[in-house]
């Protein structure tokens, strides 16, 4: 008997409808992570935690950045990033959730308007919810659509600053989003352009920049890089004009209020950064590896319209989907099952997710038993 009965009436009513969610060990070959270039196990970045704490780099920060938490380390990473990023100034923080929260929740000002792309990630929704201004969202990589809503929003009388929230490669679709054409509009309409470039950092743009590089001098230009996905460590970085930056020193209650991010942690940042940096060829491998899955996807499972190192297999019923990710598996292929409302109802998925963990065998048997298991489970 529990002293929470309603709570136990919910989680019961997940598990009836296949939506109950449970932790579950790593296990078998790896296409559930988002560790896309393979360094979070390297012997890369092992290293590169030995020689840090060899030179006496601590293992917590003790504190907040804005009391004794700030370190060198912390410093060193954020004008190491800036230039990677051709940003003029950047701002490690603990992860891209609390980033985030930190953007919206702070920078859009009352009287402005958060413009948003209707498939932007649930840590925007949550800043822009403790934020002060108005929020209207646009069909998915629609830009006529956002352009409307702007001007609908300027005739009912709105006359402050316009945010446009985007992500750069969506995390359950993999379809990346029309950024020229989103900083086109940007321009057009003196609003600032937000880009979370979370699963593009390392992997997409030049060197693994990012999507956004391109623009990246533009003063009306805020990119998210967040560290625990391509760059295989943890945290977040917040590139863009200085003052927006020192805005979120100042006010960012998701910055001021929380233990800074290890400084060790930092130091493993500025190694993933250095060795992209010095190694082009690491995301280019990494993008010949998405290419032959894309390959293999048509060929095994007539699956098409694939963009990204995120390709999602729409099953439809969500206890379809938890079985066929029971089944894949069974056959030794890390696979997890995508249901809403994490995506919208109707559209539970398989996601798999291509990173350099497994080689080009390991990636065609894969592609071999998911058509089996496509077959074999029913509709």
């Amino acid at each position: 008997m529990t002293g929470f009965p309603r709570h136990a009436q919910a989680l019961a009513s997940l598990s009836t409808r296949g939506r109950r969610r449970v932790l579950a060990p790593r296990a078998g070959h790896d296409f559930a992570s988002n560790d896309y270039l393979g360094l979070s196990e390297s012997d890369l970045m092992r290293a590169a935690a030995h020689a840090a704490l060899d030179r006496g780099v601590p293992v917590g920060a003790g504190g907040s950045r804005l009391l004794r938490g700030n370190a060198p380390e912390h410093e060193a990473l954020e004008a190491e990033a800036a230039a990677f990023f051709g940003a003029e100034r950047a701002l490690f923080m603990g992860g891209g959730f609390q980033a985030n929260t930190a953007i919206f929740s702070t920078l859009p000002l009352q009287g402005d308007l958060v413009l948003h792309d209707a498939l932007i990630h649930a840590s925007a929704h949550d800043g822009m919810r403790l934020g002060r201004a108005e929020t209207r969202s646009f069909p998915h990589n629609d830009v006529p659509a956002a352009e409307a809503a702007i001007a609908d929003w300027r005739a009912a009388g709105g006359d402050g600053q316009v945010w446009i929230a985007v992500e750069s490669v969506y995390s359950m679709d993999g379809d990346f989003a029309p950024v020229a054409g989103l900083m086109a509009l940007a321009d057009r309409q003196g609003a600032v352009l937000v880009v979370d470039e979370a699963h593009a950092t390392g992997l997409w743009g030049p060197g693994g920049r990012g999507l956004s590089h391109g623009f990246a001098d533009r003063s009306n230009l805020l990119s998210l890089h967040t560290c625990g996905k391509g760059l295989g460590v943890s945290g977040a970085l917040i590139c863009g004009d200085g003052v927006l930056i020192d805005t979120l020193v100042n006010k960012a209650r998701s910055f001021i209020y929380a233990t800074a991010p290890s400084p060790l942690n930092a130091a493993l940042v500025r190694a993933a950064l250095a060795e992209l940096d010095r190694n082009p060829d690491l995301p280019a491998r990494a993008r010949a590896q998405v290419a032959e899955a894309h390959r293999l996807a048509k060929d095994h499972c007539g699956l098409t319209g694939l963009h990204s190192q995120i390709l999602p297999v729409i099953l439809g019923d969500d206890k379809r989907a938890l079985a066929a990710a029971k089944a894949l598996q069974a056959r030794g292929h890390d696979i997890r099952a995508i249901r809403p409302p994490t995506v919208p109802r109707g559209t539970a998925r398989l996601r798999l997710s291509i990173t350099l963990n497994v080689d080009a065998e390991i990636l065609a048997s894969l592609f071999h038993d998911l058509a089996h298991v496509l077959d074999e489970v029913p509709a």
